[in-house]
């Protein structure tokens, strides 16, 4: 069911195999939106699957999981004071629930082009602001901007994640105010 935990240096994406083999997203054997949040909320009340995540005072760690109908799903612990940066799921749709301590998640409220761009001004008005304790879980939609961070400064966070169609890319993003630059754009041959 899982991998052994290590450090998140690379994304947790590395173990996916080539995109030829992804179903596309309207596949009607694809799981659904409400599918991937009622899996991350029961993952997320697995005493002894969030027990088994070794805990890295310095990183990120992670567990493979298998998610529902061909979903990429993984248990990731946060130490206090780390986060994602800004970033998308390109295509694919994604729930997330915490499973211990809190997740502050910043988003942006637009839908920002699939290609064809390296810098956006942003509109005012965009930002969005969750906190999601142990318990609490969002689902998010295809292209959906977002960081995730454990704010806390002495508490270690945990989390469940899924994703359909299986990572095709991730893009990072810097952000200076209204701007939003793209950073890099990171494939799965690139984790492999």
């Amino acid at each position: 069911m899982s991998h052994p935990a290590a450090p998140l240096s690379t994304p947790p994406s590395a173990a996916l195999s080539g995109a030829a083999s992804r179903p596309a997203p309207n596949d009607p054997g694809a799981p659904t939106s409400a599918e991937l949040l009622d899996f991350v909320r029961h993952a997320a009340t697995d005493k002894e699957l969030i027990a088994s995540l070794p805990l890295d005072p310095d990183g990120r760690t992670w567990l493979r999981l298998e998610g529902p109908r061909g979903s990429e799903a993984w248990l990731i612990g946060w130490p206090p004071g780390t986060g994602t940066g800004w970033h998308d799921h390109a295509e694919s749709l994604g729930a997330f629930a915490t499973a211990e301590g809190k997740l502050t998640e910043n988003s942006l409220a637009v839908r920002l082009p699939a290609s064809g761009w390296n810098t956006l001004e942003l509109n005012d008005g965009v930002d969005r602001q969750r906190h999601l304790g142990a318990g609490q879980s969002r689902a998010f939609g295809r292209h959906h901007v977002h960081e995730v961070l454990n704010e806390s400064p002495v508490e270690h966070a945990v989390s469940v994640h899924a994703y359909y169609p299986p990572l095709p890319l991730m893009r990072r993003f810097s952000r200076s105010g209204a701007v939003l630059r793209v950073e890099q754009v990171e494939r799965p041959e690139d984790w492999q």
